[in-house]
């Protein structure tokens, strides 16, 4: 069931789904009220949902959907930044996924995402919903003095990062070794429930944590900014220089990759601009190899839920080099995409449920 007050996107997503010999638009509806009626009589298997509309708003819907009877519910709306709160908003009340639809030049954008929308239904349709999460005020312990560094090591830093003479053979021998850890974290359709649940069980001594969920961008300034009113951690989106050190969280702003890179006996958070890495930027692969170069074996790589096969190989490059790895086991997955893909490459260590990732990640 298609459900929007516009009659140009019921249209168009109508045609483009019932091209396919495997789905069937068999309702649409212009508001929720009168999609809710229809729903009675035959409740469909995957929802499209818009989330301004008249009567009730898609959010207040969806909320509804779960309560009463969870469906896979993939919200295709226009978001700008403003809408980037209420986007993490659906998704946290059990939304699948989110597919952005300009406000201008909306019919040729959804007839040219049309292979994005059809894989998007079919994902949703064999989707394993999750327990929508109820938000909880965090006490959230501030290691103010773990995120400072004094202003000699950070001059150390930026002139190995500048490749300055000024730091001496003796400055870099002397913070050759490290025994920090690194946890990587790749996640894509479904991430944005399971990395909360994870994340909000963590302590704020645990290792220095980086993370790719595949998100648009401006969506990721927002997410960052929710883990880091529900976590003891803090929780960035990530910017070039900034250090990975426990009880941080760094996440890669949309549309750009994210990689780790060693300077002295620290690890620096590298953002840069670049193509598109099995159609995603950021890419989990991206972040994986760096992690293989520039931590080894103090580096734990974990992918989680989502659909396609970002990852894989970078987490199998972790593995052939001494790193811990990990997935998510098919169960407690959303979509058992990623993480079925580096399981076929023999890539992943250990096949875990999401409900075990926290405690693994504290030892």
């Amino acid at each position: 069931m298609i459900v929007d007050d516009s009659a140009v996107v019921r249209q168009v997503i109508s045609q483009i789904l019932n091209d396919s010999t495997d789905i069937e638009v068999y309702a649409v509806a212009n508001d929720p009220i009168f999609a809710y009626s229809k729903m009675q009589k035959q409740w469909p298997d995957v929802i499209v949902l818009d989330i301004e509309m008249p009567r009730m708003d898609g959010i207040s819907f969806l909320k509804k959907i779960m309560a009463e009877r969870p469906t896979p519910v993939v919200i295709c709306s226009s978001l700008a930044e403003k809408g980037a709160e209420i986007s993490l908003n659906a998704l946290a009340a059990g939304a699948f996924d989110i597919i952005t639809k300009p406000q201008m030049g909306l019919k040729n954008f959804l007839e040219e995402a049309a292979g994005q929308i059809k894989a998007v239904v079919r994902a949703a349709a064999k989707a394993r919903l999750q327990k929508p999460l109820v938000s909880k005020v965090a006490t959230k312990t501030q290691y103010s003095s773990m995120a400072k560094t004094n202003e000699a090591t950070k001059s150390l830093i930026e002139a190995v990062l500048n490749n300055s003479t000024s730091a001496t053979a003796t400055d870099l021998v002397s913070m050759s070794l490290t025994t920090d850890k690194v946890i990587a974290i790749g996640s894509s359709t479904g991430g944005t429930i399971a990395l909360e649940k994870v994340l909000t069980a963590l302590p704020p001594t645990c290792p220095g944590i980086v993370i790719v969920q595949h998100m648009p961008e401006k969506f990721t300034k927002a997410f960052a900014d929710r883990l880091n009113s529900l976590c003891e951690l803090e929780v960035l989106e990530a910017s070039s220089g900034d250090r990975v050190i426990p009880g941080r969280v760094l996440i890669a702003p949309g549309g750009k990759h994210l990689q780790v890179k060693r300077s002295g006996a620290q690890y620096i958070a590298i953002v840069s601009e670049g193509p598109a890495v099995n159609r995603h930027c950021p890419s989990v692969d991206v972040l994986f190899k760096s992690l293989a170069i520039s931590a080894k074996q103090n580096a734990t790589g974990i992918i989680l839920t989502g659909m396609g096969n970002d990852g894989a190989q970078g987490l199998l490059k972790m593995k052939n080099v001494g790193c811990k790895t990990m997935a998510q086991n098919e169960s407690s997955s959303v979509v058992f995409g990623m993480p079925k893909e580096a399981i076929k490459l023999g890539a992943a260590q250990r096949i875990v449920d999401l409900s075990e990732i926290a405690e693994l990640i504290k030892h």
